[in-house]
């Protein structure tokens, strides 16, 4: 059974939508960069002796999040996803607050994992509730809106948890990052739900299955562009959370320093890359149905050898200046991957296809990349040199994307 929409297909309220959504996920990923600025206190005062067991902080937080993705995207096709963003929003939450009063490592494990569940809810149903609110002309820009929090919440993360770490201490940095989203639980709980596939005209009445499941895994379009996101995560997930530590140690700039450069680099780069990206890749795709895929593929591989520079250098000012260049190219990928990733899947398929691809970036890409980071650090006694893999695994992501990008507009001239 399909019931046909007339007239504009973008849900009224869409905007109301759009906002709640944005300001939740602007905390998502403050809670989520905070642990990055107070690393080294952190470190001092739980007593961990190597760059190995930091990184597994990171890896508890991965663990939570990427194996529940899977449940929370299959649960979003099918039983209210307001109700499982709530949940999802009050447990990373508790998460964040918890790991503020942790007395011990094994404790705090136990919380990042606890924050990686939350967000998990989150981040697996949220693209897709916007995917549902607005038409397809209108979706990249309202995703690339969505993912304006990533950076700004990064940066706010790293800011705050710098600046607070420094006075206050750093335990307190979590309690105040994680308390707000009690409250935005709460907002979120009156704000209306999209029906499922109205923002395309159509309401699908079919029920998800598992043949229906298994077909992602035969949709080369979807697995190219999860492909090259799983290279392109593994990178940016060991640079957000080793990058702080890096300038500290290498370039000798102290807590509050690096925290404040990455603070306003990621807010200025992050603002600026997610906007121009979005803004191209629509013009480029008004005139080839690849035009997403083609700004991932170009902006990844202008990327790499900014980055590459930048962890080679001595001269601080230059690897200052090629880390914000590298920023800027690598968030311009920030919106149109999640579009296409919505874009080339079934509508009522979109929560389990985000699911998917968030297990499968996490699972194979940053879930293990700042550990790897930090044993090879240990291994060679050098963080500058363990950082060069991963220029290396930004080469792969955009060959992928180069990749999507050919099948697309192949298929487009067809």
């Amino acid at each position: 059974m399909v019931e046909k929409f007339e007239n504009d297909n973008t849900m009224k309220g869409a905007k109301s939508i759009l906002i709640v959504l944005t300001v939740i996920n602007l905390f998502n990923y403050i809670d989520r960069y905070i642990l990055s600025a107070v690393l080294e206190p952190l470190k001092s005062d739980l007593k961990i002796t190597d760059d190995g067991d930091l990184g597994r902080l990171a890896t508890a937080f991965m663990l939570g999040y990427f194996l529940t993705s899977p449940i929370f995207g299959y649960l979003g096709d099918r039983l209210s996803r307001k109700k499982l963003m709530v949940i999802g929003i009050i447990g990373w939450s508790l998460g964040t607050c918890l790991t503020g009063i942790a007395q011990a490592f094994s404790l705090m494990i136990f919380c990042r994992v606890l924050v990686g569940l939350g967000e998990a809810s989150f981040g697996a149903i949220s693209p897709a509730v916007i995917s549902d609110a607005y038409d397809v002309k209108r979706r990249n820009s309202a995703l690339t809106i969505f993912y304006l929090a990533v950076p700004l919440g990064a940066a706010i993360g790293f800011t705050l948890g710098g600046l607070i770490a420094s006075t206050l201490g750093w335990r307190q940095a979590f309690i105040f990052a994680g308390l707000p989203g009690f409250v935005l639980a709460l907002i979120l709980y009156f704000v209306p739900e999209p029906i499922r596939g109205q923002s395309d005209g159509v309401v699908e009445s079919k029920k998800l299955d598992l043949k229906t499941i298994l077909g992602l895994f035969k949709n080369n379009e979807y697995l190219l562009a999860v492909g090259g996101y799983i290279f392109y995560t593994f990178s940016m997930g060991a640079f957000s959370f080793w990058g702080p530590t890096f300038l500290t140690r290498v370039h000798e700039l102290n807590v509050k320093q690096s925290s404040m450069f990455f603070g306003t680099a990621l807010v200025v780069t992050g603002i600026l890359g997610t906007l121009i990206g979005g803004y191209i890749a629509n013009k480029w795709q008004e005139s080839s149905n690849g035009g997403y895929a083609k700004l991932l593929s170009i902006s990844v591989l202008i990327a790499v050898p900014f980055s590459f520079f930048a962890f080679i250098t001595k001269d601080i000012t230059l690897s200052l200046v090629s880390i914000s260049i590298a920023l800027l190219f690598l968030f311009m990928c920030t919106g149109p991957i999640n579009t296409v990733i919505m874009n080339v899947v079934p509508t009522f398929t979109r929560s389990t296809a985000m699911a998917i691809a968030i297990f499968s970036i996490h699972a194979f890409g940053d879930l293990w990349s700042p550990e790897i980071i930090g044993r090879t650090s240990d291994i060679l006694g050098n963080l500058s040199s363990a950082m060069l893999i991963l220029p290396s695994s930004f080469i792969l992501a955009g060959i992928i994307w180069f990749l999507l990008y050919r099948k697309q507009n192949m298929t487009n001239k067809n």
